[in-house]
């Protein structure tokens, strides 16, 4: 009888300890997701995403804050959360690198360029 207390109390303290180590990684996926949203508004910003792709990158943004906070719902993220947080994160991470670097981009006005246009109308060119 001693045994299997003794049993079932260290499998419970080796299941606090593991939970506890993969709740403190949960601060890796926020900052991972950070840097995500910062890539895709630097994309937007120099031209190298569209309109359509950025909101489509942000919707998967979205997405994956709505995985996380499921898996943080009832106070654990468990290893299997994890893994799909994390996959999740990876599979995002690779669209907005293939939508970055393919070749469609946006039209951004540069103030040069917009400047020795009217010039050029205003000399009849």
């Amino acid at each position: 009888m001693k045994r299997i207390v003794l049993s079932v109390l260290t499998a419970a303290i080796a299941a606090t300890v593991a939970t506890a180590a993969f709740a403190n990684q949960a601060p890796d996926v926020n900052r991972r997701a950070a840097h995500q949203r910062h890539r895709i508004v630097e994309g937007r910003r120099c031209g190298a995403l569209t309109r359509g792709e950025s909101r489509r990158l942000m919707r998967g943004q979205r997405h994956l804050a709505r995985m996380e906070r499921r898996a943080r719902a009832d106070g654990v993220v468990t290893p299997r959360e994890h893994r799909r947080l994390e996959r999740g994160l990876d599979r995002q991470s690779a669209r907005i690198w293939r939508l970055k670097h393919n070749a469609r981009h946006a039209r951004v006005a540069s103030t040069s360029r917009t400047l020795s246009a009217s010039a050029s109308r205003a000399n009849g060119f």
